[in-house]
């Protein structure tokens, strides 16, 4: 049976919570995305969008339906909201996107509604299944089927949310924009420089540009992004 409650100095670093003041959090719920991607629906709504004070507030700001999560209603407050995610505020008819800063610290970007219900996804696997069928596995748990074989590991695809299509694909390719999901320069971004592939046990690395900076970084931390994403 999974833990109810999480220690607050157990939980992750970069979660927005006053370890003094709190002994217990609330632990998210498993799901698409680990522990140290995501946040429990109600740190969101408290300690982020800072839409509510106590529990009990959270809890009713969910149970009247106010926030969805990638255009769908979330009641549970423990529902674990993770990098990329698209959030929707009913009452304000706000839309933002959850992303980690070059401080290791959650932050959200506003969205228009125009551009709400795209999401990108970052590719990390892929198999061929009978009759050819291809089967894309991304990174926060969602398959997709598809018939031509033009996609690579690592790989961005963006994914409008409400009818789950793709509308780009954006490669992990020199020129492209990459973000940090991990490691010291979690949160940077910058364009791609060169992809290096290691023989034998050691991982593969990329090297990116920052300003005047060339940074360079294992493989499996870079998440390419439209360029208007992060700014």
């Amino acid at each position: 049976m999974a833990k109810k409650h999480l220690f607050s100095l157990n939980a992750p670093k970069n979660w927005p919570i006053e370890r003094k003041k709190q002994i217990w959090l609330t632990r998210p719920n498993p799901g698409p995305h680990p522990l140290n991607r995501c946040l429990p629906l109600s740190i969101l709504l408290r300690n982020v969008l800072k839409y509510a004070r106590t529990m009990r507030e959270v809890k009713t700001i969910l149970n009247e339906g106010g926030i969805l999560i990638d255009s769908k209603i979330r009641k549970d407050y423990k529902f674990p909201v993770g990098l990329m995610d698209v959030i929707e505020v009913k009452k304000t008819n706000e839309f933002f996107r959850l992303i980690l800063d070059e401080n290791n610290k959650y932050s959200l970007i506003k969205l228009n509604k125009d551009n709400s219900d795209l999401k990108p996804y970052k590719i990390i696997n892929k198999k061929i299944l009978k009759k050819g069928k291809i089967q894309i596995n991304l990174f926060d748990g969602k398959n997709l089927l598809v018939d031509k074989n033009d996609y690579k590991v690592g790989d961005t695809l963006i994914i409008n949310i409400k009818d789950n299509k793709i509308v780009n694909h954006l490669k992990l390719s020199k020129g492209a924009i990459v973000y940090i999901l991990d490691g010291q320069y979690t949160g940077s971004h910058g364009t791609l420089d060169d992809v290096s592939v290691q023989k034998g046990l050691q991982r593969n690395k990329i090297v990116f540009t920052k300003g005047k900076d060339r940074i360079e970084t294992l493989r499996d931390y870079a998440f390419v992004i439209p360029e208007d994403l992060i700014k």
